[in-house]
């Protein structure tokens, strides 16, 4: 692992300017792009919130890190939070607590991923690499042999994935 985090704008630049907001997050992530290099990028995908305000904020920030994404030429893969928690839990109703826990034993840490939205980032990523390596060792219909092969052939890759939180 390289580096985690969640970006938290201050309350007073969220209510002040959404689009200030949408451009720090774009910011950031370019620059974690270029200095990191990324094979992919790990998103979740946007649930049905019981709060509409939450729910259209973390849409327009999927769209600015989709955005970036195709900018830099980087592939993103997409992920509900149920399989996200399936994948890293084993269950797909685990709770904030029981990500973070499964994270920081997953990957060895010493301490607890803080924020709960960067064991958040974490866990998608995770959830990434596992499903992957799935679909690295066997090939899937839509994917012919050959390109397989060829994928296969590029030798060992480092897959890391980036999430931008804006603190919900």
């Amino acid at each position: 692992m390289l580096h985690y985090g969640a970006l938290c704008p201050p309350e007073k630049r969220r209510r002040e300017s959404a689009g200030g907001t949408l451009r720090a997050v774009h910011e950031l992530l370019g620059r974690l792009i270029v200095e990191y290099e990324p094979d992919a990028m790990a998103v979740e995908s946007v649930f049905a919130a019981l709060n509409l305000n939450t729910a259209l904020r973390l849409a327009e920030v999927r769209g600015v890190v989709l955005l970036c994404a195709e900018q830099h030429g980087i592939p993103v893969h997409s992920y509900s939070p149920r399989q996200v928690k399936a994948s890293v839990a084993g269950y797909g109703q685990a709770t904030k607590e029981q990500i973070q826990l499964m994270v920081r034993a997953i990957l060895a840490l010493q301490e607890t991923p803080q924020p709960a939205d960067a064991a958040d980032a974490l866990a998608v990523a995770l959830c990434h690499l596992q499903a992957e390596h799935t679909r690295r060792r066997f090939v899937f219909p839509s994917e012919s042999p050959s390109t397989h092969a060829a994928r296969a052939a590029g030798g060992a890759t480092h897959n890391r994935a980036l999430r931008i939180s804006t603190g919900r």
